[in-house]
C-alpha cells in the first residue's frame, strides 16, 4: 500500500455507516441498536436471516436506519458481500466491527479436532477476512476496524481453552494489522476490545462437553450495553485496545504480576464457576449452525452490572492523556541524563 499523510479522522457516529458481524444477537445486537438511535446507519449481519429480519424491522420501526446481510464470517466471499450491502444500501462504510463469535466449553483433551478448527474459523479466520474487506473499502476514505476479543485474549482460562487461544490469535492479529497500517500510513484506526464476562446468550449457544452442568459465566457480569457502548465511542476516536469491565483488568494485572498464582487460583475456583449445578444433555450449541433466540441479555441470574466505572474513566480524555504525559516525562528525564553524561 503507498504511504499517507493523514492518520485517522473519524465521523461523528450519526454520520457512519457501521457494518457489525455476529448481530443478530448478544453484543452484536446491543451494539446495532444503541448505534441506530444515536443516528448511524447500520449494516447488521449474522447466519440468522429469522432474526437480522426482526431485528432490522424493530430498528425501523423506531425511526432508525438499518439493512442487513446473511453471512457466515467463515466464508470470505459472503463478508465481501456485507461490504457490497454497506455501499450499495448507504454509499459506503465507516467502521466495521468484527463481533462474530461461537464457544466451546469442556477440557482441551476432549473437544473433536473438527471442532477446535470450526471455533478458529469462525472466531479467528472470520476477524481476517473481515479485516481483509474492510480495509479494502476504507483505505482510501479513512475509519475504523474495531475487532472483538476477550479478557480470555490477554490471560487463558481453563474449559474455555480452545477460545481463549482463538481470542489470543484475533489480538496477536490486531496487533500486527495495527502496525502495519500505521507504518504504511493508511487512515484506519484499529481497536481491540476485550470484553469481561457479559450477561448474553453466549454461555446458552456454547457447545458443551463438560461432564456435567450446563455452561455458565463467573462473576462479576456486565450487561451488554456497557459493551456497546465501549464500541461505539471507539467508533468515533482512535483507541489501541480497552477491556470492557474492571474485573478483567484486575485479573490481567494479576496474571502479569503473578501468574502461577494466577494459575493456581483459576484452578481453584473456575472449574466449579463455569458450569451450573443442573443435570443437562451435552448441547450442540451454535458451533454449526445458528440458534434462534434475537435476544441480548443472557441467563445470568445474578447482579449485573450496569456499567463500569473503569471502563469510563479509560476513555475518557483525561485519562487517555495520562500514559502519553508519563511517556514524555520518562523521555525528558532520559534525555536530561544523556546529555549530563555528554
Amino acid at each position: 500500500m503507498a504511504r499517507k499523510n493523514s492518520g485517522p479522522k473519524l465521523k461523528r457516529l450519526r454520520d457512519q455507516v457501521i457494518a457489525i458481524t455476529g448481530a443478530s444477537s448478544g453484543i452484536g445486537l446491543a451494539t446495532a441498536r444503541v448505534a441506530a438511535e444515536r443516528g448511524a446507519r447500520v449494516v447488521m449481519s449474522s447466519r440468522n436471516e429469522e432474526d437480522l429480519r426482526s431485528a432490522v424491522e424493530a430498528i425501523r420501526a423506531g425511526g432508525g436506519r438499518a439493512t442487513y446481510c446473511v453471512a457466515d464470517v467463515a466464508d470470505a466471499a459472503a463478508v465481501d458481500r456485507i461490504g457490497e450491502t454497506a455501499l450499495r444500501e448507504f454509499g459506503g462504510l465507516d467502521t466495521w466491527v468484527n463481533n462474530a463469535g461461537v464457544s466451546i466449553y469442556g477440557r482441551l483433551t476432549q473437544i473433536p479436532m473438527e471442532d477446535k478448527k470450526r471455533l478458529f474459523e469462525t472466531n479467528f479466520w472470520g476477524v481476517v477476512n473481515g479485516c481483509r474487506t474492510a480495509v479494502r473499502l476504507l483505505e482510501h476514505r479513512g475509519g475504523a476496524i474495531i475487532n472483538i476479543g476477550s479478557e480470555v485474549s490477554d490471560r487463558a482460562i481453563p474449559m474455555q481453552g480452545i477460545y481463549s487461544a482463538s481470542k489470543h490469535a484475533v489480538a496477536g492479529y490486531t496487533d500486527a494489522l495495527r502496525m502495519e497500517l500505521e507504518h504504511d500510513r493508511v487512515p484506519i484506526s484499529i481497536t481491540l476490545v476485550k470484553p469481561s464476562a457479559i450477561n448474553t446468550p453466549y454461555v446458552e449457544h456454547a457447545r458443551n462437553y463438560m461432564e456435567e452442568g450446563a455452561p455458565a459465566l463467573p462473576p462479576p457480569v456486565y450487561a451488554p450495553e456497557v459493551v456497546a457502548d465501549a464500541i461505539l465511542r471507539c467508533a468515533e476516536r482512535p483507541v489501541r485496545d480497552i477491556i470492557v469491565g474492571g474485573a478483567g483488568r484486575a485479573q490481567v494485572l494479576l496474571a502479569a504480576l503473578a501468574p502461577r498464582l494466577t494459575d493456581l487460583y483459576m484452578e481453584r475456583t473456575l472449574f466449579d464457576q463455569m458450569r451450573t449445578n443442573e443435570r443437562v444433555q451435552p448441547r450442540e450449541g451454535s458451533l454449526e449452525r445458528p440458534q434462534r433466540d434475537g435476544r441480548t441479555q443472557g441467563p445470568y441470574r445474578g447482579h449485573v452490572m450496569k456499567s463500569s466505572a473503569y471502563t469510563r474513566a479509560v476513555l475518557s480524555d483525561v485519562t487517555r492523556a495520562l500514559p502519553l504525559l508519563a511517556a514524555g516525562v520518562v523521555f525528558a528525564a532520559g534525555a536530561r541524563k544523556f546529555r549530563g553524561a555528554a
